[in-house]
């Protein structure tokens, strides 16, 4: 592959330019959206988190709870491939996935899949014989006895892909991220390989931002839990918090350290892991394999607003990697914008952190007091117009990195053809999980557009395939369970041919009951934007067998058991995609109702909250189970705060400094989950509630 032209490093004569910059030269426009298709994989996908496309176009993607879904294109199902037991408190649970750089060569030996996870250990979690009391959560204030119990941390692993799942007797433990539990935030990571096959994985500063007025949260007070204070983590040479951190994956599981890391083995008081420093939610990185480029976005604290005596507004970042370096939080958001030091103990400001020679004084560093400078980013911006980078627009903070499209000819032509068009080859992408948007971010400096009209709602992760395609798992909108929106997509470029792949839609008369079931099925309301004529196949019992090729059918379930029963509709030129329909024969899905508190109830942040579930299930339910999530929502994306457990109990609610409950739009969202039992044929099955409440002006 020959090397991209890259956007240039900033500084301060080379930064990405507004396209206003460039009139004098012509400008290619890009394809319209017309010639673009969004096509739907998997619209019940959990609560969605990262994905990872197979060589053979198959889709893998996690869920916070544990699980791994794989999609298969060939028959339209979407089929448990994992499910790992995964500590769940605040963001906690399964991260990211990956595939081994050598995956799908055919030899064994590279069929690694790579998993970032809370494992359960013996954390503490909520007691749900006191319902007035949370056992999972860890005391603000204490002695490190206190706080000891909540040690923890987050696993990166790899297992054995057998074919359709993941084999989880092979695990390979990698490496510990030790972190904080039982208090919330930033714990995720994303995992990517560059061409040498070295493995980058980006980690959250597990610091709790609620308590630091929207600003650099550096609370060194001897009693306060640690986890109030960045320096302890993103600052701290010695830790693997706030990092991007690079390794090379050998054969038994262990790692070397390449070269070129920020500090070399054996340096007192650093980690060789460390590629990047200074960061604060890394959530996601892509890896452009052509030239080495690392695309990193990180996310800001909230204040609205610059305070001289505490520092700038949040300010989103997104950046190329081509060489370690120090990304300055909490000390600087960027090499110019630098935070004020702050005693809270006192409540009184002191100087501003100089950026180009930052100093870890806190007395929770384990690392080296005199930090590398700070590197400027390419891309930064705020909640209002940016006037270096007007195109983002205004809104939220939620910048994600996407990945660089790799245009190949071969992968372009033919009937069923999908893949993107030349025009963006070489040009990375950059997402915004709170403003739904797509840009692209050209080598030229100009920021542009992608496919505007198409929907991506709050998007999570997005990859291109072998086929050329883009993929995308979307979040949708609500709070840390499966939203409704939620889903794994697939935007298809079409203009080569025009054609259309036909939306199939399905509908059943019922789906749950008792064995045996005779289930009535419904095609009606499906389409094909070029009104070709359609082919249907049902597969009722998910064997890969064509059960019925009428637009209506019927079909008897006779064992129990959970299938997806799926509709592939096929138009004349060979295009095809597939929808299904659960249906659940001897277990039905628990109904979950929050009864206290209800929708739209006020309340003042401090309060105790008290809960009640009401759970409605064809067995015996077990309120020991029963977990309810209190979430910190603010604008459109949330903060977990606690969990607890039981059908009844109370929450305390958590006061955020530095936000206004009316300009901030926060709330108080409640949402709780039950998961029956299952049976010997039957597999658990899931239902949740939410509740939003407002508070008090």
């Amino acid at each position: 592959m020959r090397v991209r032209t890259a956007i240039a490093a900033m500084s301060a004569a080379a930064i990405l330019l507004p396209a206003a910059a460039h009139a004098s030269g012509s400008v290619a426009a890009p394809p319209p959206d017309s010639e673009f298709q969004k096509v739907t994989l998997n619209d019940n996908p959990g609560e969605p988190m990262d994905l990872a496309v197979l060589p053979d176009s198959r889709v893998l993607h996690t869920t916070r709870r544990g699980e791994v879904w794989l999609h298969d294109p060939k028959t339209g199902l979407n089929t448990l491939a994992a499910r790992l037991d995964v500590y769940r408190h605040d963001e906690e649970g399964l991260q990211s996935i990956a595939l081994g750089p050598g995956f799908g060569t055919g030899s064994k030996k590279d069929d690694w899949v790579y998993l970032y996870y809370s494992p359960p250990l013996d954390t503490p979690v909520d007691d749900p014989a006191t319902p007035d009391v949370n056992e999972g959560d860890a005391p603000v204030t204490g002695t490190p006895a206190d706080f000891a119990p909540f040690k923890g941390l987050i696993r990166l692993s790899r297992f054995r892909f057998t074919g359709a799942t993941i084999d989880l007797r092979t695990e390979q433990r990698i490496l510990d991220v030790p972190v904080d539990r039982g208090i919330c935030c930033h714990v995720g990571g994303d995992i990517v390989f560059d061409a040498a096959g070295n493995l980058y994985l980006s980690t959250g500063d597990d610091t709790n931002p609620f308590s630091s007025d929207g600003y650099a949260p550096l609370d060194e007070r001897s009693d306060r839990n640690p986890a109030f204070d960045a320096q302890r983590s993103a600052g701290n040479t010695n830790d693997l918090r706030g990092k991007i951190l690079r390794v090379k994956v050998r054969a038994d599981g262990s790692y070397t350290i390449p070269r070129g890391n920020l500090f070399p083995p054996g340096t007192a008081g650093t980690r060789p892991e460390i590629y990047a420093m200074g960061l604060r939610n890394p959530f996601r990185i892509e890896l452009n394999r052509s030239n080495g480029d690392l695309y990193v976005a990180d996310y800001s604290p909230d204040a609205r607003d610059a305070n001289p005596q505490r520092g700038p507004a949040g300010t989103g970042k997104w950046t190329k990697i081509r060489k370690a370096g120090n990304y300055g939080w909490p000390y600087c958001a960027t090499a110019r914008l630098p935070y004020v030091d702050y005693d809270f103990a006192t409540g009184t400001s002191g100087n501003a952190f100089a950026c180009a020679a930052p100093v870890n004084d806190s007395p929770h560093n384990t690392g080296l007091r005199k930090l590398p400078p700070v590197v400027q980013p390419d891309v930064w911006y705020s909640y209002g117009p940016s006037q270096e980078f007007p195109q983002l627009g205004t809104g939220g903070i939620g910048p994600m990195a996407g990945p660089a499209y790799d245009y190949d000819p071969r992968a372009a032509h033919g009937r069923t053809a999908v893949a993107w068009p030349r025009y963006y080859d070489g040009v990375p992408l950059f997402y915004e999980w709170t403003r739904d948007y797509v840009k692209a971010f050209h080598p030229d400096g100009r920021i542009e557009d992608v496919l505007p009209s198409l929907v991506f709602d709050n998007p999570m992760d997005m990859e291109f395939g072998p086929d050329g395609a883009l993929y995308v798992l979307e979040y949708g909108d609500g709070y840390f369970q499966e939203n409704p929106d939620a889903q794994l997509s697939r935007f298809d470029y079409i203009g080569n041919t025009g054609n259309h792949t036909p939306v199939p839609a399905a509908a059943a008369s019922v789906t749950a009951g008792h064995a045996p079931l005779t289930v009535n099925f419904t095609s009606a309301g499906t389409t094909d934007a070029d009104g070709d004529r359609i082919r249907y196949a049902w597969d009722f019992d998910a064997d890969g067998r064509v059960d019925s090729r009428s637009p209506q059918a019927s079909y008897t379930y006779r064992q129990n058991g959970l299938y997806n029963a799926t509709l592939r509709v096929t138009d004349d030129a060979g295009r095809s995609a597939a929808t299904s329909v659960r249906i659940v024969v001897g277990n039905a899905a628990p109904v979950v109702e929050l009864v206290r508190p209800a929708e739209g109830q006020t309340f003042t942040f401090g309060d105790a909250v008290e809960f009640e579930v009401r759970v409605t299930d064809d067995q015996p339910v077990d309120c020991a189970n029963v977990t309810v999530d209190y979430i910190l929502g603010h604008d459109e994306h949330g903060h977990p705060q606690t969990t607890a457990r039981g059908c009844t109990g109370s929450i305390q609610t958590t006061v955020p400094s530095g936000h206004d409950p009316e300009t901030d739009h926060l709330t108080g969202v409640f949402v709780a989950t039950y998961t029956d039992p299952g049976g010997a044929d039957l597999p658990p099955l899931t239902g949740s509630d939410e509740v939003i409440l407002q508070p008090t002006r």
